[in-house]
């Protein structure tokens, strides 16, 4: 198979049983320095695509991507107004909340919860929430049963399962004198668990929103419609646009006012990791120039006689550059399979060890996801890759124009 001379050459030194040991312990140091930095990159390349994966399919497919909210509830007359959004070319559905903060109670313990009163069809058009409800309760969840759904964090707090009683207390407040009177204690009765596995687990109660409208006393009001729409990213800018077509005044929120800091983290953190990879990789190539240097001192005499049968300074050269590059190309070789092979079982290790120090790195009531999430991208172990072998090639230049320099005649005299 036809090689250019230089690799050939180059791939020899590499090879070769008549190496300096020291030479190669640093050969050898710098492939595994590439190697780890490399696989290190891409298994928190992965854990960012991970996270950002959880956001969108978890997070944002459950929360209203953004809500309009009556500035002074309760919004009646709102049926002609969700027809008003839909009509919207980026808005794919709208369906109307109640929306209030309740204490639960049961025995001693108490929990403060964000209660929302939902209609159980119409959910299903802007939110996926009822594919987290376990065992199917959600298509048994209708008003005047006094149901109500709760999140797995609220209800191991207050040691509840499905079919127990809770009591709810609503506050209660006087329009008249301006004052809140005694709560109002209602039973409930769990007919749901809500596990999405993360924040709002622990802060989350679902009631029918009829119900929600006699708990309220809001008659046919509700509190805002929320909506959902095709393009998440650009959601402020839609539900401002959505908003400035209403005939009434509304409050405008979006997902980026509650979860947007979220993305920003992510992406943050994402562009962090691209700046420690140039650092990290940067330095195991320097080991690569030290290498090189050395490599040059050892084969002067064999550099001497090559320039004597008429080697040019760019064969010379070039013999220098694959000498370097292909310690580059194997560690980065190396730490893309090493990468992605802890990349892909990321998760399944973390857990294991969460087992065996009996500690949880995440916690749901904390962050939104309770588990390090991973999700492997081709392009994310490219481009580290690329920048591996790159970063090697920029360092091999010096050594390789110090090779290229050397006299023949001085060498060759000297030994």
């Amino acid at each position: 198979m036809f090689r250019p001379l230089s690799l050939y050459i180059g791939s020899r030194f590499n090879r070769s049983k008549k190496r300096n040991r020291m030479v190669s312990f640093i050969s050898m140091s710098s492939m595994l320095g590439i190697a780890v930095g490399v696989a290190v990159i891409i298994v928190g390349l992965s854990a960012m695509n991970g996270f950002e994966r959880e956001l969108e399919t978890r997070v944002l497919s459950v929360i209203p991507h953004g809500e309009l909210q009556a500035v002074e509830p309760p919004l009646n007359d709102w049926q002609p107004l969700v027809k008003q959004i839909e009509k919207h070319p980026d808005v794919t559905a709208a369906a109307p909340y109640v929306e209030f903060t309740a204490l639960l109670e049961k025995g001693t313990k108490l929990k403060a919860v964000g209660v929302r009163g939902v209609n159980p069809k119409e959910q299903l058009k802007v939110s996926e929430l009822p594919r987290y409800v376990q065992n199917n309760a959600w298509s048994k969840f209708s008003a005047g049963k006094k149901e109500v759904i709760l999140g797995q964090g609220v209800a191991q707090k207050l040691d509840l399962k499905v079919g127990d009683w809770v009591t709810a207390m609503i506050p209660n407040s006087d329009p008249e004198m301006n004052k809140l009177r005694a709560p109002h204690r209602i039973r409930l009765q769990v007919a749901g668990i809500l596990a999405l596995g993360g924040e709002i687990d622990h802060k989350l109660a679902i009631v029918p929103l009829a119900d929600a409208q006699k708990y309220m006393d809001m008659g046919s009001g509700v509190s805002g419609i929320q909506i959902n729409v095709d393009k998440v990213l650009e959601a402020q800018r839609i539900v401002k646009e959505v908003g400035n077509t209403l005939p009434v005044y509304v409050y405008l929120k979006s997902w980026t006012q509650q979860y947007g800091y979220m993305y920003r983290d992510i992406q943050l953190v994402r562009t962090i990791m691209y700046l420690v990879m140039v650092l990290v990789i940067g330095v195991a190539c320097f080991n690569i120039v030290s290498t090189l240097m050395m490599a040059v001192k050892d084969r002067a005499s064999d550099i001497a006689i090559l320039r004597t049968m008429g080697a040019s300074d760019r064969l010379v050269k070039s013999i220098f550059i694959w000498h370097g590059v292909l310690s580059g190309v194997l560690g980065s070789v190396m730490g893309s399979i090493m990468g992605c092979l802890l990349a892909v079982n990321l998760t399944h290790i973390v857990r294991v060890i969460e087992k065996i120090i009996g500690h949880h790195f995440l916690s749901g009531d904390i962050y939104f996801i309770d588990f390090l999430p991973t999700q492997l991208a081709y392009k994310d172990v490219l481009i580290v890759s690329i920048t591996a072998i790159v970063l090697s090639l920029i360092a091999t230049w010096y050594p390789a124009r110090r090779a290229s320099n050397l006299q023949p005649a001085r060498v060759l005299s000297a030994k």
